[in-house]
């Protein structure tokens, strides 16, 4: 037995007074980059156990993590919520259904189902608690590494200073922010080849839901194609402009926020990956989205909403 392995026996145990379940599951893991995620089956029971990760209390707040979860669940986007413990130790109901990545999106019909699972969701109306302040979640992460005294990839700065244009255009056309996911990785949806699920909602809260577009379409490398798709599919038709460039603003907004949040992970000693190279990739990324026409076009098309 890992001493993992015994950490999810012990959660299964102490949160679910499961005792059977807990002694003879057969576990696997799953994944996770910040925490990690482990399958329990026995029989035909079968859970997902998610330990928080080293440090994330610093950054998630728990609270509002369990209840957008219960209501995403409640709203029949994201599987049932079986326990959850103050510290972020979570236990829900396992899907039969495939784990998304990149690759797998490359199937336009998956893209489709994806933006449908959005739509569902910012639209049926699960009140969702916190606000997803995307500028005041910039200055959050900033004040971590500062204190942590910290460096930030060259050219952050530049990246800032540009973005800052975008800030005033969406101070003034963002939607009406709604119940948003916020943080969708390709991970974060599971296919079971009729719709799609969402998992993982530490960073959701009230947004603007073309947040949400623009941040699958750069977590999954999505093309110009798969960009229409996903908004054609979200809208029942041709998008509206404005939204349009929004989406795209987003797509750099998120690639600069996940730029310090790589940053963190990196002085937080995550061993999931190399965080460093991950926050220079995303902030090269940024970088590269806000000296273009696509940038300079969606400042315009937002700013006549």
């Amino acid at each position: 037995m890992t001493d993992e392995t015994g950490e999810v026996r012990a959660a299964i145990a102490r949160l679910l007074g499961d005792p059977e379940l807990a002694e003879r599951s057969v576990i696997r893991r799953l994944g996770g980059l910040t925490n990690r995620v482990f399958e329990a089956v026995h029989g035909s029971v079968a859970v997902v156990v998610r330990l928080p990760g080293r440090g994330t209390e610093a950054y998630i707040d728990r609270a509002v993590e369990r209840h957008n979860a219960r209501a995403a669940a409640a709203s029949g986007v994201s599987p049932s919520v079986l326990a959850f413990a103050d510290d972020g130790l979570m236990i829900t109901e396992r899907i039969q259904a495939l784990t998304m990545n990149a690759d797998l999106f490359r199937d336009l019909d998956r893209v489709g189902r994806a933006a449908l699972a959005f739509r569902s969701l910012h639209q049926r109306g699960p009140v969702f608690a916190g606000r997803f302040e995307l500028f005041a979640k910039m200055d959050e992460y900033l004040g971590y590494l500062e204190r942590r005294a910290a460096a930030i990839p060259a050219g952050f700065a530049t990246a800032r200073a540009a973005m800052a244009r975008a800030r005033e255009v969406l101070d003034r056309v963002a939607a009406p922010p709604v119940a948003c996911h916020c943080d969708p990785l390709a991970e974060n949806f599971l296919d079971d080849g009729a719709r799609m699920w969402i998992v993982d909602w530490e960073y959701s809260g009230n947004n603007d839901p073309m947040w949400d577009l623009g941040d699958l379409s750069v977590e999954a490398g999505f093309d110009p194609e798969q960009d229409e798709v996903l908004l054609r599919a979200y809208f029942a038709g041709e998008p509206p402009p404005a939204a349009r460039g929004r989406m795209v603003l987003y797509k750099a907004a998120c690639d600069l926020l996940w730029t310090l949040w790589g940053v963190i992970q990196h002085v937080d000693g995550n061993p999931a990956e190399d965080f460093w190279a991950y926050a220079v990739g995303r902030l090269d990324r940024c970088s590269k989205l806000v000296d273009s026409d696509a940038f300079a076009e969606a400042l315009r098309s937002a700013g006549r909403a």
